[in-house]
């Protein structure tokens, strides 16, 4: 490979080069190893680097000349040869250049790409300010870099046949980035954060009807082939991946890569070369026992649709398996090959494989005594959902009332998130997920409290909540039970909010139980944030906690007067903050009419806003308990500039009676062009519809919460 460039300009490519000094400079780089030509990438540019040396591989990272003299790059060449240094050592295989460059470039359709010995990266993936002491931004440059460097093995040194598998590139790098990121930054126990990141999110997407399989036909057309980089190929290849590593050992499972990587290196593979691999391994312990061969339990995960939703009745020890989604006009005839890991009375038990659509396991028939009981697949390596009998939700929920660290804490997570997603789907009943929250004051994990405010329907921004029938029970009920986790975290933001060094999720699942409970009037609450929002007006370069940003800047405007608001404004003026969201969101919150008034107006009027900015502005001041009227007049005198769709939506969010839908009604009949009422009308059917569901259902959680109260 040679590349003509100015004499000024650096030129990069796969290997190292040799330049020849001319007016225009050529230079020339070492022939390649064999490699696919996609991963191939040539780089002129006007960059600087920062360079390290790791077992010999010469690492460098590039970017705009006051990016690295700023020290933006540093953070990606502390990580970058350790990451390297640690898959060599997991696979025991070398990596096989001699250098490698990873460039920041300013605009870049995707997140980064590994072209070996040259990878690309948006900038903002790859470089960090080392003014920001969050973790969240070096988390996701950790990632991104742990993601391509597994590329180097997994894509690179051995390639997928054809794009058909190219899961074989995508999963694996998937799997390994979460080990990268776990090896470099172990801030978050790796079972929580496989649950957390890759297997809820993807349950859900599957619930959806939004599956696909991980593995596919071959397809030759350009379109096609795009479609193959989806979820389902990053995920939940992911997912299957640590499924099967959990199986086999992680001892066992990274010999079998070894095999697999050293028997395929610069060339291709299809998933059958893996599986032969994994195979050989296994056949040559005696630790354990397949079912049946690796080939025929994988295959059932990467080339069905969905997943199986596992129906349990512990009274005789039958579990049966259906798909969740069934495929239009087919019977629900699929079956996995499914691990069912299981912890009964605390103490783990014997892996059993369901192996058939329906199995009786009589070591899993319980007793009379509400002191036997048994929770399925152990830190959620299976990929399923489960529906218990209903004496096993109640005998779960008893335990968690009892001692909620019995069950570990993701499978009080898989509990809620099942619980929750199975009774939307009426497959088990609305009373399931209610149990499960009396214990709730017990737990201290912040992902499993906010997978039951999510099962509960508790949002802070939802106006049907706050109905005087309502609300004054579900505060009852829940306020005792979110009071010591708020506390907890009350106090240590007060003692240290730099202590709180959390990763981006914890800090959304943290601000959420803050908001929650001042959602809730909870006092200290409400003074934490005046405490909070006073040193801000006092300092505006006070930092303000991230973890506690938009409890801040909600409450604390709704706590103030208009000075705080003005504050509040002036910051949002400067447009220069990474809370912007958070402020855009608190100036909403204030008690004063006048006020919600002019924040729709101003943003409105000011032409460097996209429409978008008024549209969720309109929707911030419709979820304020006293905004509605105030944005139904900013809508009814300003309606030919607004965009239909998403005004009718915000002005029908808390429409539940016919008095307030006709009245909707008359102003749209009366302002409406003929096409565009069918719209509207459509809309306004539907969210009526869902609303008096909605309250439907929660009325009929109040009438439980009122029985259940002291119980």
């Amino acid at each position: 490979i040679s590349e003509y460039k100015d004499a000024n300009d650096s030129a990069l490519s796969e290997l190292m080069d040799e330049t020849i000094p001319i007016n225009w400079t050529i230079t020339t780089f070492e022939t390649t190893l064999k490699m696919s030509t996609y991963i191939t990438a040539f780089v002129v540019c006007k960059f600087d680097y920062v360079s390290t040396i790791e077992r010999g591989n010469q690492i460098r990272i590039w970017a705009r000349k006051d990016a690295i003299k700023k020290g933006f790059a540093n953070y990606a060449l502390n990580i970058t040869g350790p990451m390297f240094s640690f898959m060599e050592d997991l696979l025991n295989i070398s990596y096989p250049l001699s250098k490698t460059d990873l460039i920041a470039i300013p605009l870049m359709n995707d997140g980064a790409m590994e072209n070996w010995g040259l990878m690309t990266f948006y900038e903002a993936s790859l470089l960090n300010d080392p003014e920001d002491k969050s973790i969240s931004s070096k988390m996701q440059t950790c990632r991104v870099i742990a993601h391509e460097v597994a590329h180097q093995w997994f894509g690179n040194l051995v390639t997928m046949d054809w794009w058909n598998d190219v899961w074989l590139n995508e999963g694996f790098a998937t799997y390994f980035e979460l080990l990268g990121l776990y090896y470099i930054e172990h801030f978050i126990p790796l079972d929580k954060f496989f649950s957390k990141e890759l297997t809820l999110p993807m349950l859900a997407n599957d619930d959806r009807g939004l599956d696909q399989s991980i593995s596919n036909t071959e397809t030759r057309k350009k379109d096609s082939i795009k479609i193959l980089f989806n979820i389902a190929t990053y995920h939940k290849g992911a997912i299957i991946i640590r499924m099967l590593s959990n199986i086999m050992t992680e001892e066992l499972f990274l010999k079998a890569m070894n095999s697999y990587l050293s028997a395929f290196s610069f060339s291709n593979a299809v998933q059958d070369d893996l599986w032969n691999h994994i195979q050989k391994v296994i056949d040559e312990q005696n630790d354990f026992q397949l079912p049946t061969s690796v080939k025929i339990i994988m295959d059932s995960w990467t080339f069905q649709k969905g997943f199986p939703l596992l129906t349990v009745d512990f009274s005789t020890g039958r579990i049966s398996q259906e798909p969740i989604v069934a495929e239009k006009g087919e019977p629900n005839s699929r079956t996995w090959i499914i691990p069912i890991s299981w912890i009964r009375n605390g103490t783990l038990q014997p892996l059993v494989w369901l192996d058939k659509r329906s199995k009786i396991f009589p070591e899993m028939k319980i007793s009379d005594s509400e002191q036997d009981w048994i929770a399925l697949n152990v830190n959620m390596t299976a990929y399923c959902r489960i529906i218990y009998d209903e004496n096993s939700w109640r005998r779960l929920a008893k335990v968690l009332e009892d001692d909620p660290k019995a069950i570990p804490s993701v499978n009080r997570l898989h509990l809620m998130a099942d619980a929750f997603h199975l009774s939307w789907r009426k497959e088990t009943e609305y009373e399931s997920i209610l149990y499960l929250t009396k214990y709730l004051e017990k737990e201290d994990d912040l992902a499993v409290w906010n997978m039951a405010l999510d099962a509960l329907g508790i949002s802070t921004t939802d106006v049907l909540l706050k109905d005087l029938e309502l609300f004054p029970v579900l505060k009852q009920y829940l306020l005792p039970r979110i009071t010591p986790i708020y506390h907890h975290y009350a106090n240590l933001l007060r003692e240290s909010p730099e202590a709180l060094n959390m990763d981006e999720s914890n800090k959304c699942e943290m601000d959420r139980i803050l908001t929650t409970a001042c959602w809730f009037g909870l006092r200290d609450c409400l003074d934490l944030a005046s405490e909070f929002f006073n040193k801000w007006m006092n300092n505006s370069k006070h930092e303000v906690p991230v973890c506690f940003s938009s409890a801040l800047c909600c409450y604390g405007v709704w706590m103030g007067n208009e000075e705080e608001w003005e504050f509040l404004w002036k910051i949002f003026q400067k447009n220069d903050t990474k809370d912007a969201h958070h402020i855009f969101y608190g100036l909403s919150c204030t008690r004063i009419p006048r006020l919600l008034q002019r924040y729709l107006h101003d943003i409105h009027n000011d032409e460097t806003n996209p429409p978008s900015d008024t549209a969720q502005a309109l929707l911030f001041v419709v979820q304020n308990e006293i905004g509605y009227w105030t944005a139904w007049t900013f809508v009814t005198e300003n309606w030919s500039d607004l965009p239909l769709r998403s005004i009718t939506e915000s002005l029908m969010i808390p429409v539940t009676t016919d008095i307030h839908m006709q009245m909707i009604q008359a102003f749209l009949n009366n302002t409406l062009e003929p096409e565009e009422k069918n719209i509207t009308t459509d809309i306004m059917l539907r969210d009526k519809s869902y609303n008096e569901k909605r309250k439907k259902s929660m009325t009929k959680m109040i009438m439980w919460f009122k029985e259940n109260m002291d119980k």
